[in-house]
């Protein structure tokens, strides 16, 4: 009889090891989370729709001529819930395999889909996936900001494969995706204007724009930023009206457009510049770029920090992760992704854990968008006067040992505020120019 207990115990705790290993919702963050990436007071809900847009152009990877044809994009919505909502989804999507064939994974969610959405009036978010992404990979900051009393909206762009490395097949997201950015944004407002589903209680007149990688040139051109001449002949034709010295240049900007969030964004592609001299000079809405120092697919210096000091009409600031590279935005690998070094290299970072890279973007970018789009001016101590080292800090009678909480700012404390002081090595942040 004693051995039976025995076993049994031994297979509860077993079975509750397993229970604890098992991946939690990449929007929760961890325990040693800077303090802004905790979820917020709202429960989640998640919505699919489809938005179309008549008669587009799209460069085929075909290189054929571009026809007009029906642009019809999947979209995702999370929107803070009513009470009570919860139970949370599984994401299911794919991924290119190193063949060009997708592979299919799944990402666990907090959200309820089709939840009741809260009373009240929230803040419209458009969040820009990567060349070959999907939204389900940046669920964790679609949930998390939701939480926080955000309507996010995330459009699947269908892009081609990566592993089809032609010029003629990026033209297609190198030119749709400033478009769709901007389509999608006039369309959500639309439907938050006239009351339709969720985004009835989205703001329209309180806009960001967030996107990363190939998502992060589309959020920088929509918020105004001038594109280079070359990209008219790279898109065969589509983006000639919109680039620099375009008819039709100053339509390729989001209305209502509060702030913007450009998560490792290109400068160039294939030694194609994509911007005009003084492109990022033209963004006017505050700007946060956020890169990894050893970023070798869109570079740092020259690279994302060029881009951040010519953006000089307005506030902008610079989170580096010291010795991060490009895959800091995706979720962390799900188990089906994890049986070769191709599938792995989409979403692991080779220096920083994949929790630790998301927490410290949540902090950041809520600080961001609450300070700039909800207008909380509490938030600017989170994100101003900060010294540009992370490691430099001190904070004189900070308690000793494995101390849990955060740091409270100046004047107390120079290390930054909302971080724990023994968890706050590895970062730069920057910051320059004037709010207009």
């Amino acid at each position: 009889m004693a051995r039976w207990s025995r076993a049994i115990a031994g297979l509860g705790m077993a079975l509750a090891l397993v229970a604890a290993a098992e991946p939690d919702a990449p929007a929760r963050p961890g325990v040693d989370a800077p303090e802004l990436a905790a979820l917020g007071r709202y429960p989640i809900g998640v919505a699919d729709t489809v938005f179309v847009q008549r008669d587009q152009l799209y460069p085929l990877p075909d290189g054929s001529d571009p026809k007009p044809a029906d642009r019809r994009l999947a979209v995702k919505i999370w929107y803070p819930a009513a009470a009570g909502a919860g139970g949370g989804t599984t994401y299911r999507t794919a991924l290119p395999g190193e063949d060009g064939r997708p592979v299919a994974f799944t990402v666990p969610g907090l959200a309820t889909p089709a939840a009741v959405t809260a009373r009240g009036r929230f803040p419209l978010v458009i969040l820009a996936h990567g060349y070959s992404n999907t939204p389900e990979l940046l669920s964790w900051l679609g949930e998390n900001l939701a939480s926080k009393g955000y309507v996010v909206v995330a459009p699947a762009f269908a892009d081609p494969s990566i592993t089809i490395r032609t010029p003629e097949a990026q033209a297609g997201p190198l030119a749709r995706r400033p478009l769709d950015i901007v389509f999608v944004a006039a369309e959500a407002q639309r439907r938050a204007r006239a009351g339709e589903g969720p985004l009835a209680v989205a703001d329209p007149g309180a806009t960001a724009v967030i996107g990363y990688s190939m998502g992060g040139y589309g959020a920088l051109a929509a918020a105004g930023g001038r594109l280079g001449t070359s990209l008219g002949p790279a898109t065969r034709g589509v983006l000639t009206p919109y680039v620099a010295d375009g008819a039709q240049r100053r339509v390729l900007r989001v209305n209502g457009l509060k702030a913007v969030v450009a998560i490792a964004p290109p400068s160039n592609l294939r030694d194609r510049v994509l911007w005009a001299e003084d492109g990022m000079a033209s963004i006017t809405a505050p700007t946060l770029f956020i890169v990894g120092s050893q970023d070798r697919v869109v570079g740092y210096d020259p690279g994302v920090r060029t881009l951040f000091e010519r953006a000089s009409a307005t506030r902008r600031y610079l989170l580096t992760f010291r010795d991060a590279g490009h895959s800091i935005a995706l979720v962390g690998a799900p188990a089906e992704m994890r049986c070769n070094f191709w599938n792995l290299d989409w979403f692991e970072d080779a220096v920083w854990r994949k929790d630790r890279l998301l927490a410290v973007q949540a902090h950041f970018i809520t600080a961001f968008l609450d300070r700039y789009v909800k207008g909380d001016a509490t938030r600017a101590d989170y994100l101003d006067g900060l010294v540009p080292d992370s490691s430099a800090g001190s904070w004189a009678n900070s308690p000793a040992g494995r101390y849990a909480g955060y740091s409270p700012g100046p004047p107390a404390s120079t290390i930054w505020k909302g971080f724990q002081p023994s968890r706050r090595a590895g970062l730069l942040f920057e910051a320059l120019g004037q709010f207009p």
